[in-house]
């Protein structure tokens, strides 16, 4: 398996920057590896001090459940949901809102993910995808 390194990280970063630069967005970029580490953090002028533990809440929980992005997982946490509850079932914090990708080693195997907090869950899911395709072409893995 790939290691997400400090290089890679910082070419998602860059994207993700990017992505919300153009979107008229100031954001907080969170790329961590496998084991849930950070590996770069970015926090843009402007951005909310609280975007900080949202966007390593959201890439947290991405790894969590296995590189499930979370965008997909919003929905599961709604009452009458499948996960409905599981945020207090776990110790550490958790977020089931869009925001987070995983970042994919060219075998397709899990290396970390990005997490996005800044925008609408909308937005940092998108800044989040530019950040992970970044970092898959800076692997040479495809997004």
């Amino acid at each position: 398996m790939t290691s997400l390194t400090l290089a890679v990280a910082e070419h998602a970063i860059a994207a993700a920057q990017g992505a919300a630069s153009q979107q008229g967005l100031a954001v907080v970029v969170t790329v961590v590896d496998a084991g849930v580490q950070p590996v770069l953090i970015a926090r843009q002028d402007g951005a909310l001090i609280a975007a900080v533990d949202a966007s390593l809440s959201k890439a947290r929980t991405t790894l969590f459940f296995g590189g499930t992005a979370t965008a997909d997982l919003a929905g599961a946490t709604a009452p009458g949901g499948p996960l409905f509850g599981f945020e207090h079932a776990v110790t550490v914090p958790l977020a089931f809102l869009g925001g987070a990708v995983p970042v994919r080693d060219a075998h397709g195997e899990v290396i970390g993910a990005v997490g996005v907090g800044g925008g609408t869950a909308e937005q940092d899911h998108a800044i989040a995808a530019a950040a992970a395709a970044a970092a898959a072409t800076a692997i040479g893995a495809s997004a």
